[in-house]
């Protein structure tokens, strides 16, 4: 069973950065394309980012893309969203999530395996 499990998150000033983890365990995720996503209060969970374990693809949403960067220790079956000047739009609940094809996916429909979230959150 795959199991994912996101930390790293906490509470930043405006223009800080964060690192999230996602590590991931229960299968061989040489096969699998990695998402992350958030949920802000009262609004529907958004794509981050997402990242293919065999072609090192990676893709961002226009309003993370060159502050946010994926990265991955494949020893470690850990991935790595590393956010940098972070605004406060972007605090929200963070989830990473996996899904059993190697193409990496926008849409939160195409993602099996979702963690329990770790919370970021960036004051003004």
């Amino acid at each position: 069973q795959v199991q994912l499990v996101e930390s790293g998150g906490g509470l930043v000033q405006a223009g800080g950065s964060l690192r999230l983890s996602c590590a991931a365990s229960g299968r061989t995720f040489s096969s699998y394309a990695m998402g992350w996503f958030r949920q802000a209060p009262g609004k529907e969970r958004e794509f981050v980012a997402s990242f293919s374990w065999s072609s090192s693809r990676t893709v961002y949403a226009d309003s993370v893309k060159g502050r946010f960067t994926i990265s991955r220790d494949t020893a470690k079956n850990t991935v790595y969203l590393q956010m940098n000047s972070l605004t406060p739009e972007a605090t929200a609940v963070y989830y990473c999530a996996a899904r059993p094809v190697t193409a990496t996916a926008w849409s939160t429909r195409s993602y099996d395996y979702w963690g329990q979230g770790t919370q970021v959150t960036v004051s003004s």
